[in-house]
């Protein structure tokens, strides 16, 4: 089965039963009858599962190619109750490229229970290799492409160089969706994502989830998933797996349109740079044309000028809406250093090249030329 058709006919989306309904039901249900005290027919109370989350979990592990997967309220959700099975005084390795949020939830955690993350620059195997040898970190964690300087991470190097030591691997496979890219067969042992972006795509529900490789890692954390408790309502899952319906027409067109945009900025006299993985002049070009099926649909900008200049340049978009999040069918621009990342230090910004004039664009699916006309107007409006 291929893709397109897995994302509508996988992970048991098949008719209801009972009323042939195409679409798999919302169980509207906080727990469940038994026929007797420990017999139930598969469900006893809906924190522990729910038959329309279980559909998109295991929709979510097909996809993945895992053996199991689990649903989470949130990205953070997900990320939060796989660090609360880490011991206290566990080391954890990081890029040093991350989404605000995580890098916020792996200083909490040093903070309250001791748990010891380190960052570095996984773009240099050499320097990690010696970095994973010294510090013999239990977990290696990264996001590929990065959030939000869009750099490409050798996933399959990166795990064999964890794996040498004993360090598990979590991906952060949030951008390019596993529709662009699957890090369990490159070598992975979790894969974590913001359903919120674009498994959900619609910009109307907050989930997470979390995919395996390993049978005993997926039983381990679902006991944790229940024991937690932070887990998405039947409404969020039915609207994630809405989503998934349409994943992959939706990101052949989320990357038709980015990588038009970025053609069309790269060599703009008021922009002073372009991160994005389908052009050549991306330092790891080559990387993801290997590893990716496409380079997605996220890009960011770096204007020539000031912060006046660009606020002037927000305020002038007419289709690209200024806020949070991404991966919806809507185009979304946002400017990191006072936005998703603003609870990273301003030096710890500046020097990964996180400056005020860098925008983050989450290209949608609007028609092409509009979206072009429209950042160009504002550039030279």
């Amino acid at each position: 089965m291929r893709f397109d058709t897995k994302a509508i006919h996988g992970g048991g989306q098949e008719p209801d039963p009972q009323t042939g309904s195409v679409n798999v039901p919302v169980y509207f249900t906080s727990t469940y009858a038994q026929s007797a005290p420990g017999v139930t027919k598969g469900y006893e109370y809906s924190r522990t599962g729910n038959p329309t989350r279980a559909v998109l979990e295991k929709t979510l592990a097909d996809l993945e190619g895992g053996v199991g997967g689990l649903a989470f309220a949130s990205g953070l959700g997900a990320l939060g109750t796989l660090l609360w099975s880490l011991k206290s005084g566990t080391k954890v390795l990081s890029g040093d490229d991350l989404y605000g949020g995580t890098r916020r939830l792996f200083e909490h955690a040093r903070k309250t229970w001791g748990l010891a993350p380190e960052y570095a620059d996984f773009r240099d195997l050499d320097g990690l290799k010696r970095t994973l040898e010294r510090e013999r970190p239990r977990l290696v964690y990264f996001e590929t492409p990065t959030n939000p300087l869009l750099t490409v991470l050798d996933i399959h190097g990166i795990s064999e160089l964890a794996h040498a030591v004993g360090a598990s691997v979590v991906v952060d496979n949030t951008f390019a969706t596993p529709y662009l890219q699957r890090p369990l067969e490159l070598g992975a042992d979790i894969v974590l994502h913001s359903t919120t972006k674009y498994l959900g795509g619609h910009s109307d529900v907050v989930g997470g989830a979390l995919v395996f490789r390993s049978p005993e890692t997926y039983e381990e954390a679902k006991w944790l998933q229940n024991a937690a408790g932070a887990v998405p309502g039947p409404m969020d899952c039915y609207l994630v797996l809405r989503g998934i319906h349409s994943l992959g027409a939706r990101m052949r067109v989320h990357t038709e349109n980015a990588l038009t945009i970025a053609r069309a900025l790269e060599n703009h006299p008021k922009v002073r740079r372009v991160l994005y993985p389908g052009l050549p002049s991306h330092p790891q070009h080559a990387l993801a044309a290997r590893q990716m099926k496409g380079p997605g649909g996220m890009l960011s900008v770096e204007l020539t000028g000031g912060m006046d200049e660009a606020r002037a340049f927000l305020k002038k978009l007419r289709y690209f809406y200024l806020g949070e999040s991404l991966g919806g069918v809507e185009s979304l621009i946002e400017a990191p250093a006072l936005m998703t990342h603003q609870s990273i230090p301003k030096e710890d910004r500046e020097a990964r090249g996180i400056t005020d004039t860098l925008l983050r664009l989450s290209v949608g699916i609007e028609d092409r030329e509009d979206l072009v006309e429209d950042v160009l107007r504002a550039l030279e409006g």
